[in-house]
C-alpha cells in the first residue's frame, strides 16, 4: 500500500537526516489525514490507495501552480523548494501512463461507450477516472479526450 511506502520512507528519511524528504512526507501524511477525516461522512469510501493516489495528484498540482507563481515573481528559492517536494511526492505516486497509452486507453473506453461527440466527454472521463484514476493525470486526458471527440 501506498500509505506504508510513505511511512517507510519517512523512518528511512529521519534516520538519514534528510531534512527535505522529512518534511514532504509529513506534509503528505497531514493531507491523507484530512481526507480520511472527510470521508468519515461519506456513505462510500473508496480503496485506500485510490483516496492516497488522489491526494498526491491534487497536492502536486497545487505545487506546480505555486512553482508557476514563484517563476513569474522572481522568488526562483521558493519555486526550487516546491519542486522538491514534488520530486518526493511524486516517488509515491504509482507508474503514470505515457500520452501514447493514454490515448489507447481512451480510444478503447470511447469505442465502447459508442462516444463521437464532445457532448459524451462527461462519460468517458467518468469511465476514464474510474478505471485509469492513480495512472493518468486527469487535467491531460481532458485534453486527450477532448482532441479525440472534437
Amino acid at each position: 500500500m501506498i500509505r506504508d511506502d510513505i511511512k517507510a520512507a519517512q523512518i528511512a528519511a529521519m534516520k538519514a537526516r534528510d531534512t527535505a524528504t522529512v518534511n514532504a512526507t509529513r506534509l503528505i501524511q497531514a493531507a491523507i489525514k484530512n481526507r480520511d477525516i472527510e470521508l468519515r461522512t461519506a456513505s462510500s469510501t473508496p480503496d485506500d490507495d485510490v483516496v492516497v493516489t488522489e491526494v498526491l495528484q491534487k497536492m502536486i498540482k497545487q505545487r506546480r501552480e505555486s512553482i508557476e507563481m514563484f517563476e513569474k515573481g522572481g522568488r526562483q528559492e521558493l519555486a526550487d523548494g516546491e519542486k522538491a517536494e514534488v520530486a518526493v511526492i511524486e516517488r509515491f505516486l504509482p507508474q503514470q501512463m505515457t500520452d501514447e497509452e493514454a490515448g489507447l486507453a481512451i480510444d478503447a473506453i470511447a469505442t465502447e461507450l459508442g462516444a463521437s461527440s464532445v457532448k459524451d466527454m462527461g462519460r468517458v472521463m467518468a469511465a476514464l477516472k474510474e478505471r485509469h484514476a492513480g495512472q493518468l493525470d486527469m487535467s491531460k486526458a481532458s485534453a486527450l479526450v477532448k482532441a479525440r471527440l472534437g
